[in-house]
């Protein structure tokens, strides 16, 4: 790869792959801490609950259909982060309990490229619990090469044929961001579109990040006869293009058709596909489309072919289910590639409540409106919104200093909701380094709402994460809580540290002199 006489490439073999996979590899969970990669609109509550809901028809539909003993795998890939399996994982947790009715177990799988990220899930608090559990596993797995699962804390191997139950795969901002081939499609004839690089000075950029920020793609067009021979195996697809399309570049996913393929030999059973992107499952928006541009975010990502997928499927059999409408930023969709797929009514049906009706990509166009609007809604109009989307820490955080505008004139019954929803918020809430006080946050507003005993509680826990950089506002607040609730020796030990970080606080002095004027040590 030079910037004089670049080489062509077939577009899943150009160099750009292998500095995606580079930089994954690299930053590991980083790449999301810093937030380079997009993450929000695919692991918020609110879609988590929709794929909670998901699994747990499945559950009911093998439960009826007697299968109640194998345990039924979901195999998350690309889990980055991990805050979608949390979201998932807690609902679904709550479900299975909420309904105590007789269900299949079920193991979630979390896996990645990356080995730093099995490290980071393992060592993160929040998904502690379900793996203690036995509700929780990782995996390494390459999508692009790797034929089996080797789960890391159960030591387990799942070759092909090994699952009794149907594999439920996940895919969520996946698709779009593996190697993917690049066909054009005119007149009836089949064309690769290989690409040439050039980065206008390859020494100067470092990482991979900074190489594919510089690339710059040329495209180069070659008869390819051998994408409509029947040895190819997704020659019906190809031919299906070739007889619909007209002067349209397609990003054809062979990587992602072959990768379900393998998965779903690990079970008897075939497998069902949950999965989010920004990918099109419509033929007309195949329909003369331009060379793809990579859109860059830390690594790149293009347009899920969703369409190829779909089709190629339910040439086999399968059932798929994506919206009747039109997506604006994310396309959620599901393909049972099973035997008598329409006999999964509890998960059709969860599809139909979950994301049909209204699903995560309604919730994120009305959240991208709302968040700029936030200073003009009551205390209802929050706690509405809030609660649709799981009550969200994102949403608290932007809306935190607006609700304390509003506590003033706030009634008992909205500052009792929204106490509920500190609480609920702080069970659901996953971490990542980068990411703001929680505790801090909560706990001033529920001390600006008098509820002394729960600021207490946040704000000791804030303290607790910041043991080496106390905040004066929350020693002082943790004096008046302590005092309040009938502690004045631990008022007076918070006032004092106040007091070592500013001396002339006279709130501060005025407490402490009236501690010490009661007789406190």
């Amino acid at each position: 790869m030079t910037s004089d006489s670049p080489q062509r490439y077939r577009f899943s073999e150009a160099p750009i792959w292998e500095l995606q996979r580079a930089y994954y590899e690299e930053q590991g969970i980083k790449a999301w801490n810093i937030d380079q990669v997009p993450q929000y609109i695919t692991s918020n509550p609110m879609i988590g609950t929709a794929y909670a809901e998901m699994i747990f028809g499945f559950l009911q539909d093998r439960a009826m259909q007697g299968h109640l003993s194998e345990t039924v795998n979901i195999l998350e890939l690309g889990a980055g982060a991990g805050r979608l399996a949390f979201h998932v994982l807690q609902k679904l947790c709550e479900l299975r309990d909420y309904a105590g009715i007789p269900l299949p177990p079920f193991r979630y799988i979390m896996s990645d490229l990356p080995v730093k990220n099995i490290a980071s899930w393992q060592q993160h608090p929040g998904l502690e619990p379900f793996v203690r559990e036995g509700v929780l596993d990782f995996a390494r797995f390459d999508v692009v090469n790797d034929t089996e699962l080797q789960l890391v804390h159960s030591n387990t191997h799942i070759g092909a044929g090994d699952l009794q139950q149907p594999l439920m795969v996940i895919a969520n901002y996946f698709f779009c961001s593996i190697p993917q081939e690049l066909i054009y499609v005119d007149e009836g004839k089949t064309f690769d579109c290989d690409v040439s690089i050039r980065i206008p000075d390859p020494a100067a950029a470092a990482v991979p990040a900074e190489l594919l920020q510089s690339v710059d793609l040329e495209y180069h067009y070659r008869r390819a006869e051998s994408y409509e021979q029947e040895v190819y195996p997704y020659h019906e697809v190809i031919r299906f293009y070739q007889e619909k399309l007209v002067d349209s570049h397609v990003l054809f996913p062979e990587a992602a058709l072959r990768c379900l393929e393998r998965l779903g030999e690990l079970s008897r059973e075939g497998f069902l596909l949950l999965t989010a992107d920004k990918g099109d499952h419509r033929l007309e928006n195949w329909e003369f489309v331009e060379p793809p541009k990579l859109i860059y975010h830390g690594s790149f990502s293009l347009t899920a072919n969703y369409h190829a997928m779909q089709y190629f499927f339910e040439r086999k059999g399968a059932y798929s289910l994506f919206t009747g409408h039109h997506y604006k930023n994310l396309n959620v969709g599901c393909i049972l590639m099973l035997p008598s797929p329409m006999s999964y009514i509890q998960t059709r049906l969860a599809y139909r409540r979950g994301i049909e009706r209204f699903g995560p990509d309604e919730f994120f166009s009305m959240k991208e409106w709302v968040d700029p609007r936030i200073d003009t809604m009551g205390l209802q109009q929050f706690l509405g919104f809030w609660r649709l989307g799981g009550y969200d820490a994102e949403f608290f955080i932007q809306s935190a200093e607006h609700i304390s505008s509003l506590l003033q004139d706030a009634s008992d019954e909205e500052l009792l909701d929204i106490h509920k929803g500190i609480q609920l918020m702080w069970e659901g809430y996953y971490p990542l380094v980068q990411n703001y006080d929680l505790a801090l946050d909560s706990g001033l507003l529920l001390f600006e709402m008098g509820m002394y005993e729960a600021a207490l509680s946040f704000l000791q826990r804030s303290l607790e994460a910041n043991p080496e950089d106390p905040v004066m506002a929350v020693l002082y607040s943790l004096a008046i809580c302590s005092y309040e609730l009938g502690d004045e020796a631990g008022a007076a030990h918070y006032t004092r540290r106040a007091l070592a970080l500013e001396p002339d606080n006279e709130e501060a002095r005025d407490l402490l002199a009236a501690l010490n004027a009661a007789g406190t040590e």
